[in-house]
């Protein structure tokens, strides 16, 4: 029975030691838990700290580019100057402006007298005798100038001219009115007009409205490309053989139908030759919105 008890005491002694222990080492770890938050938060303190310098840097910066925005918006700046157009090179919409090639067609009721059609109708050539025909309401009596069959309302059209044997011609677009002499001064408002001039193989190049001189060119000129984008209003002029800009109408207003002019210069003296033809297209297109005019020989 001594023994017993014994053994008892000796295993609660060694139980209470082992509570001691545990008790001793949770302690420790409680010590070292408490030291790495302490670490933790340091750390985290450290973190906002440069966080909130970094944020307040971007932030400055930020302010700083804005600063300089304002002020270089606030510059007068000036207006690019280009003064060779020959630089717009145009090379990828060569291709869409082919798909968008019209036929078009010149109507003889609207042709000035000095100027004969070709039995195709188109052509022109300029002869110094002015030819018996029918005087009526739509025909141009005071420039040698004719306007095309197609009338276009909507839609996007390119049609090319060959200018190689003119001297000084017009073209671009007229506004269909239907009735009265097209070229009376009255009409003039309603004809957006790029004019070329050869003196030997310099180009000089007029726009109209308003009536400037845009371009000068050593170069001779061999086709003149027209492209009319009737919903936005733009009237583009192109060089075709090296596919450049000559002038670019933007923002026009048409109030109804507009129909392609072509025009030579009547001689004051002597003789004159000049003819200009209409390209026939190399691709058939469907884009197409007209209202083609009655016209007979």
């Amino acid at each position: 029975f001594i023994c017993g008890v014994e053994l008892e005491e000796m295993l609660l002694q060694r139980l209470n030691d082992l509570g001691k222990e545990n008790m001793n080492k949770l302690k420790e770890s409680e010590v070292r838990l408490s030291e790495q938050i302490c670490s933790l938060q340091r750390i985290t303190a450290e973190l906002e700290k440069k966080c909130g310098e970094y944020t307040l840097a971007l932030l400055q910066n930020a302010r700083c580019s804005v600063e300089r925005s304002e002020s270089l918006l606030l510059q007068c700046l000036e207006p690019a100057q280009i003064t060779d157009l020959s630089l717009c090179q145009v090379t990828g919409m060569s291709g869409m402006l082919k798909v968008l090639q019209r036929a078009v067609t010149l109507d003889p009721n609207t042709a000035h007298p000095c100027l004969v059609l070709s039995e195709d109708r188109r052509s022109i050539c300029l002869r110094n005798v002015q030819q018996d025909v029918p005087d009526g309401p739509g025909r141009f009596i005071f420039e040698a100038t004719v306007l095309g069959v197609e009338s276009f309302t909507s839609g996007r059209h390119y049609w090319e001219v060959d200018v190689e044997k003119a001297t000084r011609w017009l073209l671009g677009i007229s506004e269909d009115s239907g009735s009265g002499h097209s070229d009376l001064p009255t009409a003039a408002r309603d004809k957006v007009l790029l004019i070329g001039s050869r003196m030997g193989t310099n180009y000089t190049f007029w726009v109209f409205p308003p009536l400037k001189k845009v371009s000068l060119r050593g170069e001779q000129m061999h086709k003149v490309g027209v492209f009319l984008d009737c919903k936005y209003g733009q009237l583009s002029f192109y060089d075709v053989t090296d596919r450049s800009l000559i002038y670019n109408f933007s923002s026009l207003t048409f109030r109804g139908a507009v129909r392609p002019i072509f025009s030579l210069c009547i001689p004051t003296g002597g003789t004159n030759s000049d003819s200009l033809s209409i390209c026939c297209p190399h691709v058939a297109s469907c884009d197409v919105t007209v209202s083609p005019q009655a016209s007979s020989a």
